[in-house]
């Protein structure tokens, strides 16, 4: 199998576990004319490659008797062309769910698809998280020399893990292994002395070295398991790297006799203080048989060590999915960078530093790694080997809390919530021998021991109805008309010479075969290939490219051409299909059409009027005012005597509201109203003289009428304005004398009394001589004056310029 890993985040959605979409890639509808239709398509299953939206018409006098590139259309096209639903072929698209099998964590189970090449199909799959689970821990240990110590630190985790562990899973059960590195050289010492004991130099009791030794199976007995521990011994090697992927391979794949639980996480801690051998580092022993991802335990060895080379990572992903596993790898600071780039490469996975394999840091890795990916949602979806080339897959997560990471996963999932992944199945072409196949898709959440299995049926055959026929290259005109009998190979037909055959393709009146554009074969015209177009009929009298053009496209890209006329969609119309049906575009603000001056013809107005013009007719630069247009319809109403039940007899002079009132002159109009007053004035008497408003309310004119004549002379209207006019002069005289002699008046007395200002007056002298003193006479006036005015004379001294002020 190959895997694509995609992890998405988006926002949460309450979406039905069983919604399925079917979708379709490919070109739009719209441009399907330019993709479906080609002189190059000449039977069905080249039809249904030009895309999803492509359909094959098989019936068997469609057109009459035109080229086979004309039977590959749209179906809408096909159907104008009168060529049923029945007699179609075309891509279908089916989505169907097994609801029968039940699910915990992950739904549906089960999932049928029908798909053809360029389609594609949509799917919903739901991911649970549930409260608390069942927990197998296995230990993969490297035992090489240099973990004697780290070797001795795990004697007391178990129980102290599953104490831990208590708080976050129902039941906790452990499993061991060892690994050292494949036993042969250049990897270890073939000395006869140091096989069995490659720590001979250092007179230490070593095992021999392994590529994989299973030691315990799961159990939930912490001392059974404290006791395998302690006896542990050290081996050793001769390079730095160690077997450690070899052994994890095992360990996932020897599922009966690891003893995983089918209920349980699965969780393989790997510990090492070195890099591990990647595949075809065996080359250097000799070793380049491909590793084939079986179990190869005997008697709890690995014996596939020797004989086959270390699994790829593609392959350990893999295999850590089907079986659902997540990896902790426990390494050293210095081995740090190394596994992180391996992290990118296997799927729940977690990576923990360690200074020291010391107990409490091995219980604290193993509890927070186990935190980290229960709350990551991660699912895979692989499509098997011998189609992945042909088919794509897109996923998109609906996360629970609507966040987006940066690393395009749904991370924090929290027990109780789901996590949905709309995930898509495109197909891109067919097997090379064209035939149909099935093909397995795997929806694999990451971890999770349930999975969703997509059975894909690809249909690159046409079926063309219960007769099997497709009237295509595959079969002559002669075995479609008589026998309906499809061949492998179309054969070399020449034309006919018989010549009573002939006659059947002549049209009355006519010498000329097939109107001198076809053949006449098994007496039946098939029509020539024209770059213009399609030319078809029993005679070979018509075509699809005499239709008339509008914007340089046949009947306007609105409609398709059929013998010789055009036939437009639905709201099109015109010879050319250029006209809408709609008189939407033709309504003018006042609601009428054309404002009721013209007729809408093929989407604009045209006006009765040659005075009027505009888009909607509205605009008259030559016709009378406002009010003057309104005269018609007055004079209209007048004439019936101004009642409501006359007032229908004039609908085709008059606007659509027309009310009567006792005097208009004084109504005031609502809010958002502005009513214009206007006068009719008939020549026959004053009588006939009526006032009336206008207005526009809602897109609509209106009219208010007065039923009481306005009988007022010109000659009184005179006098009337003359006299308001000299009143409004005298009037303004008035207010200007009165305001002038206020002025003069307040400028003239003061509080104290009058006060007369004799200032300084420059004479014809030198401007640059300012007197020493100022001279001022004031007289005071008493209430009761004496026989003369009393004066006094005041000289003020001015100071010098120079002169501070004292």
């Amino acid at each position: 199998m190959t895997s694509w890993l995609r992890t998405y985040d988006s926002a949460c959605l309450c979406l039905l576990l069983c919604c399925l979409v079917a979708t379709f890639s490919g070109e739009s509808f719209s441009a399907g004319d330019s993709v479906c239709r080609s002189p190059g398509v000449t039977s069905c299953k080249d039809c249904l490659s030009r895309g999803p939206q492509c359909a094959w018409c098989f019936k068997e006098d469609f057109l009459d008797g035109a080229g086979l590139s004309q039977r590959c259309d749209l179906p809408v096209n096909l159907l104008k062309r009168d060529c049923a639903l029945e007699f179609m072929e075309q891509s279908e698209v089916k989505v169907e769910v097994n609801a029968t099998i039940s699910s915990t964590q992950v739904s549906p189970r089960d999932i049928s698809i029908t798909l053809r090449p360029g389609s594609a199909a949509s799917f919903i799959v739901s991911v649970k998280q549930l409260e608390r689970y069942p927990v197998d821990l296995y230990y993969l240990v490297d035992v090489s020399a240099s973990m004697q110590e780290n070797l001795d630190q795990l004697k007391t985790v178990g129980v102290a893990l599953s104490l831990r562990m208590t708080e976050h899973s129902s039941d906790l059960w452990l499993g061991f292994g060892s690994f050292v590195d494949k036993p042969v050289s250049p990897y270890i010492n073939v000395h006869p002395s140091k096989i069995n004991n490659p720590c001979s130099d250092f007179e230490i009791r070593c095992r021999p070295a392994h590529g994989f030794h299973h030691v315990l199976s799961m159990t939930s007995n912490m001392s059974e398991f404290t006791r395998v521990i302690k006896r542990q011994r050290i081996s050793g090697n001769m390079d730095t790297p160690e077997g450690g992927l070899d052994a994890m391979l095992q360990a996932a794949v020897c599922q009966r006799a690891v003893g995983w639980r089918p209920e349980a996480k699965r969780l393989l801690l790997l510990m090492t203080d070195q890099p591990s051998h990647l595949a075809l580092d065996s080359r250097l022993a000799g070793i380049v048989v491909p590793h084939d991802g079986l179990c190869h335990l005997e008697d709890n060895v690995y014996k596939g060590s020797t004989r086959m080379d270390h699994p790829s990572l593609g392959q350990l992903s893999d295999k850590l999915l089907e079986n659902h596993i997540y990896s902790i790898f426990a390494v050293e600071k210095q081995q740090y960078q190394w596994y992180e780039e391996l992290m990118r490469l296997l799927p729940g996975s977690y990576l923990g530093k360690l200074g020291l394999f010391q107990a409490p840091n091995l219980i604290d890795l193993v509890v927070d790694a186990y935190k980290r990916l229960l709350s990551e949602v991660v699912v895979s979806v692989s499509v098997e080997d011998k189609a992945v080339s042909r088919y794509w897959v897109s996923v998109t997560p609906l996360c629970p809390d609507g966040s987006t990471a940066a690393e395009n996963s749904c991370t924090g999932v929290q027990p109780d919530q789901t996590v949905y992944f709309n995930i898509t199945i495109g197909q891109h072409s067919c097997p090379d021998d064209g035939k149909d196949e099935d093909v397995t898709v795997m929806v694999r959440p990451v971890g999770y021991n349930e999975s969703t299995v997509v059975r894909v049926r690809s249909k690159c055959q046409c079926t063309c109805g219960p007769a099997g026929q497709c009237r295509d290259a595959n079969a002559s005109p002669c075995e479609q008309t008589q026998n309906g009998n499809n061949q492998e190979e179309r054969p070399n037909y020449g034309m006919i010479k018989d010549s009573d055959s002939n006659k059947n393709c002549k049209a009355d009146g006519s010498d000329v075969v097939c109107s001198g554009r076809g053949v006449c074969e098994c007496g039946k015209c098939v029509c020539e290939q024209s770059r213009l177009g399609a030319v078809y009929g029993k005679y070979c009298e018509l075509d699809d490219f005499s239709c008339p053009y509008e914007g340089g496209l046949l009947c306007g890209s609105r409609g398709v051409c059929v013998l010789g006329q055009c036939v437009c969609e639905d709201g099109w119309t015109g010879d050319s299909c250029g006209c809408p049906v709609s008189t939407a575009t033709c309504q003018s603000s006042n609601g009428l059409l054309c404002s009721g001056r013209g007729k809408c013809v093929c989407g604009k107005c045209v006006c009765d009027d040659p005075q009027h013009s505009g888009d909607f007719c509205e605009r008259c630069p030559a016709c009378q005012s406002t009010c003057q247009s309104y005269w018609t319809c007055v004079g209209c109403h007048l004439s019936h005597g101004l009642t409501q039940k006359e007032a229908g007899q004039c609908n085709h002079t008059c606007a659509p509201l027309v009310s009567y009132m006792d005097d208009v002159s004084g109504r005031a109009g609502q809010a958002g109203e502005m009513w214009i007053h206007c006068m009719y004035i008939s020549n026959d008497s004053c009588r006939n003289s009526f006032r009336f408003q206008t207005s526009s309310k809602s897109g609509q004119a209106q009219l208010l009428i007065s039923t009481r004549p306005d009988c007022v002379s010109s000659s009184l209207r005179l006098v009337r304005t003359f006299l308001s006019v000299c009143a409004l002069t005298v009037l303004c005289g008035l207010v200007v004398v009165a305001v002038s002699r206020l002025l003069l008046q307040k400028r003239r007395w003061s509080p104290g009394g009058t006060v007369e200002d004799a200032g300084y007056h420059c004479t014809g002298k030198d401007l640059s001589y300012i007197p020493t003193t100022n001279e001022k006479t004031v007289t005071y006036r008493r209430d009761h004056p004496p026989d003369r005015p009393v004066e006094m004379h005041i000289q003020v001294p001015k100071m010098p310029l120079g002169d501070p002020w004292q």
